[in-house]
């Protein structure tokens, strides 16, 4: 073969038509080409021309080892193809769980929100909020859905507070505000045991503490308050100021603004503030 040999032969035939069992015959009995040619996937060897009975038990041996190459492709077919049909059950299956779980935590939440605010919407907007900063502030994939979570629940302590503490249409009392101070650590306690919703303890426990040490419950400053925190606390803040709730009349959202403006770097985390402003000006220039 001009330029060709047959190593070269037997690569492409097994490249292109890999079921097949290859026999080489040649007439030079060169020891390493055979070990060569056995290497590159060739059934047998055999010096031309072949005795009949070696004939016979070679193409006996190649088609052996073809049967058997065949079997083994097949079974792993039907393995790789069983893997795929588990794996998409197993996948269908986490997903169902998580829905459910997804969904009862709503529900749950909506149920807080209706109880103090009047409305099932606080948390959602919380959560929209938060979910915009945090994208601003680089965050993104497990990390922004674990923050979202976080802000879903950021209230959940709320439900050991009694009926007439929380809904209390006047001023608290110091030893009633004392009660209310506890229901971050109530709800820290609540998801404490529930492996999931490890990273939201962060935001139920820290988004009442500000940037200066002031806020509660361990009056925490700056840095020492998780990021997750933070975050939340200014989406809960612009939402508390333009709700509507039993203790006071929602206000404008240019008046919630000026309101974090006025506590950026006191209660806010200055650059927190400044992402979500970053958020409401690239939101204008969108629907302008």
């Amino acid at each position: 073969m001009p330029e060709r040999d047959g190593f070269w032969l037997l690569d492409q035939m097994r490249q292109d038509y890999p079921q097949i069992a290859v026999l080489m015959l040649t007439g030079f009995g060169d020891t390493e080409a055979a070990v060569e040619c056995l290497r590159r996937g060739a059934a047998d060897y055999l010096l031309k021309p072949p005795k009949a009975v070696d004939l016979v038990r070679s193409i006996e041996r190649g088609l052996s080892r073809r049967r058997l190459e065949m079997a083994r492709r097949e079974y792993r077919t039907r393995l790789e193809k069983n893997v795929r049909e588990k794996t998409n059950e197993l996948q269908g299956a986490l997903r169902a769980v998580e829905t459910s779980y997804q969904n009862t935590l709503l529900a749950l939440v909506a149920a807080l929100d209706a109880r103090e605010h009047e409305t099932s919407d606080h948390s959602q907007r919380v959560v929209r909020y938060t979910s915009a900063i945090a994208k601003a502030l680089g965050f993104h994939g497990l990390e922004l859905a674990e923050i979202a979570r976080g802000a879903l629940l950021h209230d959940i302590g709320k439900i050991g507070v009694p009926d007439n503490i929380l809904r209390k249409p006047g001023k608290l009392t110091a030893e009633e505000f004392d009660v209310i101070k506890q229901h971050p650590i109530i709800g820290d306690r609540i998801l404490a045991p529930i492996p999931q919703l490890q990273k939201a303890r962060a935001v139920v426990l820290g988004h009442h503490e500000r940037w200066d040490g002031t806020g509660y419950p361990y009056g925490l400053a700056g840095d020492e308050i998780p990021i997750s925190a933070r975050i939340v606390t200014v989406a809960d803040a612009f939402d508390a100021v333009t709700e509507t709730r039993i203790y006071h009349a929602g206000e404008s959202p240019v008046r919630a603004l000026e309101e974090l403006q006025r506590g950026r770097g006191t209660h806010f985390d200055p650059k927190v503030v400044d992402a979500f402003f970053d958020v409401l000006r690239a939101a204008q220039r969108v629907t302008s």
